[in-house]
């Protein structure tokens, strides 16, 4: 028997392997040299790198790099009707994302894994004089994995600069729901769209590279908001959500008839489409009420998490 292959662990404090590639213009233009702490700074960089597999029947988390401001609360298994699934609360310790930071989360969910990921509040994107802030998200789910990401939503502040970079690869056999919620910023204090520039890429695919779906999301606000209320972003709304499912565990059209069936009597505007290729499907929402928001989103999983495991979805509870 061959020995199984050797990982090769990158140098996760290079500025190559947490700062995002080929960044949009729109946020490379405010590239700067603040005035505070620079890119790579202590406390600037937040790296969580993560990897599960089977165990004793059940998942575990068997690879663990957390450098904060990132950082996890320890696995839990809650789930009586899938006591093999294990969550995952990821939270940042220094309560938002500041200008200069760079944050960069992997997850490996090996063949067989069951895995839920959340956050465990919202991701508030502060005022941003110099410079930007990004994200790269890696996730990576091996034959007969189911894995959701599910983070609470993202909150631009006014003047925040943010750019995410989301990439998934599902291998044939398995399965990852993906949810997010973008907010038009901080409702309270009265800000809607005051941020200067959010911008997020996703990006679906198989090992071999295979694309099977992109998502592109570019919002530039400053004074000029018509480019961002129009009927193909926000439509006069102050939240948009979206929920992504890459299975094939059932039909394409079957999860796409979940997710309608789930969503109808929220009251909020919505969308569900096939994904390409017939790998799943999708939803995208939008409504004033971060409440109706929620609760639809969350209708939406729950359908879908039936659907693919034949289980009721849990109660999720965070810390």
């Amino acid at each position: 028997m061959e020995p199984a292959p050797t990982r090769i662990r990158p140098d996760r404090l290079d500025p190559r392997y947490y700062s995002v590639e080929r960044l949009p213009p729109e946020v490379a233009a405010l590239g700067s040299a603040p005035d505070t702490l620079a890119p790579g700074s202590p406390a600037k960089v937040g790296v969580l790198d993560l990897g599960f597999a089977v165990r004793g029947g059940r998942t575990e988390l068997v690879e663990r790099y957390q450098k904060s401001p990132l950082q996890i609360i320890r696995p839990l298994w809650t789930d009586p009707a899938m006591p093999g699934m294990t969550y995952v609360c990821l939270m940042a310790t220094g309560g938002g994302v500041a200008q200069a930071d760079r944050y960069r989360m992997d997850f490996r969910c090996g063949p067989g894994t069951q895995v839920h990921l959340t956050t465990q509040a919202a991701t508030k994107v502060f005022r941003m004089e110099h410079d930007y802030a990004s994200q790269r998200v890696h996730l990576t789910a091996d034959e007969g994995a189911y894995v959701e990401y599910l983070p609470d939503p993202l909150i631009p502040f006014r003047g925040s600069r943010f750019h995410q970079r989301t990439e998934v690869t599902v291998a044939p056999g398995a399965t990852v729901v993906l949810g997010d919620t973008v907010t038009s910023g901080r409702l309270a204090m009265g800000e809607r769209h005051d941020y200067r520039v959010l911008a997020a890429d996703l990006r679906i695919s198989r090992p071999d590279g295979t694309l099977l779906a992109v998502d592109t999301l570019r919002l530039s606000a400053g004074r000029d908001r018509a480019g961002v209320l129009g009927p193909a972003v926000f439509a006069g709304h102050d939240h948009v959500s979206s929920l992504f499912a890459v299975t094939d565990r059932a039909p394409a059209d079957e999860v796409a008839d979940a997710l309608h069936e789930a969503v109808a009597g929220h009251g909020v505007t919505y969308g569900v489409s096939v994904l390409p290729r017939e790998c799943g499907a999708w939803l995208r929402l939008l409504d004033d009420s971060p409440v109706r928001v929620a609760a639809a989103h969350t209708a939406a999983w729950a359908a879908v998490h039936r659907l693919l495991t034949g289980c009721p979805a849990p109660a999720v509870r965070k810390p």
